[in-house]
């Protein structure tokens, strides 16, 4: 278990540093997270206050705040249902090892920050919970959870979320890493309940490429991953229909997201992991 321990800290702290490179390279200036315990100087302020070591980096003017105003609550909710498991040819991981290794980079992210990181992993039910903490030996135990995550059953995300909000103290940050097959009117509402509790609640919706292309050629067996049973069918015969369907569900989740002001960031398996963390926390800024 160390061995594995491993490997998921140095995995998570290499997508860090490749991160911070990335947010110190953006364009966009006062993106890096250095500048989280910072808000912008607005008129009206005492300019005693104003940080001008940072003004001198961003040629902008920070007010630094309090340790009260800036500390983070952060729950990492983690799909670990059957579908997670789907990995076409050509990807590299398995939509589950890929959102783990995102969830991991951000519990080691938010730390560092000395923020509290808690987490919850679910299928049909909920899982594994861990209560957030900022103590320097938690992140072993997020580790651990991510480390041992294996794709099974079927997926109740407003169980999972039932669970969060019964359990979560206080205004949170709240990740939901998921393929959303499965996401309908019920989920959403509740996300929006969540986010009306004042939680900033955000969706990274994966997926694999085969899912949004259904590249398939010939006559094909197709197998569920939640106990669907098996289909032998000619792709042909149901692509333009299956395609169809599947960017009605994508806009339909951008739209709800939109409408709830919720996060949303979608991605498939084949983008780089430090992309996907880069455009969360530049949308962030």
């Amino acid at each position: 278990m160390l061995e594995k321990l491993g490997s998921m800290h140095v995995r998570a702290r290499t997508l860090v540093e490749g991160i911070l490179a990335g947010m110190h390279r953006s364009p966009h200036r006062g993106g890096s997270v250095e500048f989280a315990e910072y808000i912008e100087y607005s008129a009206g302020q005492e300019l005693k206050h104003v940080d001008w070591k940072v003004f001198a980096k961003s040629d902008k003017y920070y007010v630094k705040q309090y340790e009260d105003e800036t500390n983070l609550r952060a729950y990492l909710i983690i799909d670990g249902s059957g579908s997670m498991n789907f990995q076409s040819e050509e990807a590299p991981l398995t939509k589950l090892r890929y959102v783990s290794y995102l969830a991991a980079a951000f519990a080691y992210l938010f730390m560092r920050q000395g923020d509290a990181v808690g987490a919850l992993s679910f299928d049909e039910s909920a899982r594994d919970f861990l209560p957030a903490s900022s103590k320097s030996s938690h992140l072993d135990d997020l580790f651990h959870l991510l480390e041992k995550l294996r794709g099974d059953g079927s997926t109740d995300l407003v169980g999972a979320l039932r669970t969060v909000a019964e359990r979560a103290k206080g205004r949170s940050l709240i990740l939901i890493f998921s393929d959303l097959l499965d996401a309908d009117q019920e989920v959403m509402s509740f996300l929006r309940v969540l986010r009306q509790r004042r939680n900033d609640v955000v969706l990274f919706h994966v997926l694999d490429s085969a899912e949004v292309e259904l590249p398939y050629e010939g006559l094909s067996l197709f197998e569920g991953l939640e106990d669907e049973g098996k289909l032998l069918v000619d792709p042909d015969d149901l692509r333009e229909r299956y395609l169809v369907a599947m960017r009605e569900h994508l806009a339909w989740l951008q739209a709800q997201s939109e409408e709830g002001d919720l996060g949303y960031f979608r991605f498939l398996t084949s983008e780089p992991l430090e992309e996907v963390c880069l455009r969360f926390l530049r949308r962030r800024r």
